[in-house]
């Protein structure tokens, strides 16, 4: 695999560097980290995982990210080796328990409002350079003079890499899709279509016959080949597979660090599928419905998903799972948003009722999360003595309960 092979060549000039800094604090209750921008990572069209140091004088000039955490407790499989060996017979129609370890470690503290709102200024982030004027300056003094490893015709996974100065948490903030609907497009906005056709349709994003699906699956009337579209999803070059691959690249060049996995809209389901699949802390925000994904993945259920937490509020339709139909923003944009379950707990604003919003498109963007949601008190959490909407498991949610599932040749 790509983290066996290409990670001696690629990583260990880092591995010494890192090895240098001092050893991860053990972890405390109700702590506040302070975090620094350490890396940019990319992923090429050829699916390798680059990484580069932010320069030496940025990490010494800008502010540092202050975020409280609390300890939880999380599960882990016992080795990626024997989470892939079960995902591998589950495939094949053969099941197996797989054994987690129980580990309490420090997470962000959710219930934390600027908690939240600096999350969710570092997940804006990985959509950006950090030259750029949406680059988000936390608190006030946030500059780096040029990103590494965002080489201009790089369509794959991008984001950033934030530590402590002591490497004791490392956070991985995911970009999530780069549209013309939401963020303007890009080079990545080709195969960020791909993955979100393929993760968040019902069979392969066959909505209508003007559509070109993104697998042969569909077997008409409203009747899908199962394995066609789980065979679909196991491609190599899809963010999934490379997202674990750029997983282990962190815990190799982090092997003592408490990793965390943030992003936003594709980014946080991919962040989610991650906390599913190896057990960091995971706050996503404004994701699409990324549990019917997971298990069409086969992952293995951990005993708990309290480790992943969903930030979104009811005026967006592409976490809601409304953003569907031949009337809609994203169907006109050739999206099929169809799936709106989600792992773990979720922080669900009201915007509609409490803010008197209506469901668009526009509602969806991480700006407007940050400036119009997270930026200010939430009053019907203060009414509670509390600041922000509590985290609650998504009760009796089913996703594409119209469709037939099965082996349809």
């Amino acid at each position: 695999m790509l983290y066996n092979t290409v990670l001696a060549t690629l990583f260990l000039p880092l591995i010494s560097h890192f090895s240098s800094r001092l050893a991860p604090a053990p972890p405390k209750d109700d702590k506040i980290l302070n975090f620094e921008l350490r890396h940019y990572h990319a992923v090429s069209a050829d699916a390798h995982v680059a990484f580069s140091d932010a320069p030496p004088s940025a990490q010494l000039l800008d502010a540092p990210y202050t975020i409280r955490t609390r300890n939880i407790s999380t599960f882990r499989p016992p080795s990626f080796q024997e989470f892939s060996r079960v995902r591998s017979l589950s495939r094949h129609g053969a099941a197996e328990s797989l054994h987690w370890d129980e580990e309490e470690i420090p997470a962000p503290d959710v219930e934390s409002r600027q908690t939240l709102l600096l999350l969710a200024k570092m997940t804006n982030n990985a959509y950006v350079e950090p030259d750029s004027v949406e680059w988000y300056k936390l608190d006030g003094n946030w500059t780096v003079a040029y990103p590494f490893g965002w080489e201009p015709d790089a369509d794959g996974f991008k984001g950033h890499v934030f530590a402590t100065p002591d490497n004791g948490t490392v956070v991985l903030s995911i970009k999530g899709t780069s549209g013309g609907i939401w963020n303007g497009g890009g080079p990545t906005a080709k195969k960020d279509k791909l993955n979100d056709n393929l993760l968040f349709s019902c069979c392969c994003a066959r909505v209508g016959w003007s559509w070109t699906p993104v697998c042969g699956c569909w077997r008409g009337d409203r009747k899908c080949h199962q394995d066609c579209l789980e065979d679909a999803l196991m491609e190599e070059s899809l963010f999934y597979p490379i997202g674990m691959n750029l997983y282990n690249n962190l815990t190799y060049m982090y092997p003592d660090s408490n990793i965390w996995v943030i992003g936003h809209s594709m980014g946080g389901s991919l962040a989610s599928l991650l906390g599913a699949t190896f057990g960091p802390p995971v706050v996503a925000f404004e994701a699409p419905g990324e549990k019917l994904a997971a298990t069409r993945l086969h992952l293995p259920s951990p005993p708990s998903t309290q480790h992943i937490i969903h930030v979104y509020n009811t005026a967006d339709p592409i976490a809601m799972g409304t953003c569907n139909g031949v009337l809609s923003t994203c169907s006109s944009a050739g999206y099929a948003m169809e799936t709106g379950c989600h792992l773990g707990k979720s922080i669900v604003y009201d915007t509609v009722s409490t803010l008197g919003w209506y469901v668009n498109i526009g509602n969806h963007g991480i700006v407007t999360v940050i400036n119009d949601v997270l930026g200010k008190p939430w009053p019907p959490s203060e009414q509670e003595g509390k600041e922000v909407p509590e985290a609650k498991y998504e009760k009796d949610c089913m996703d594409c309960y119209s469709w037939e599932y099965g082996d349809f040749p």
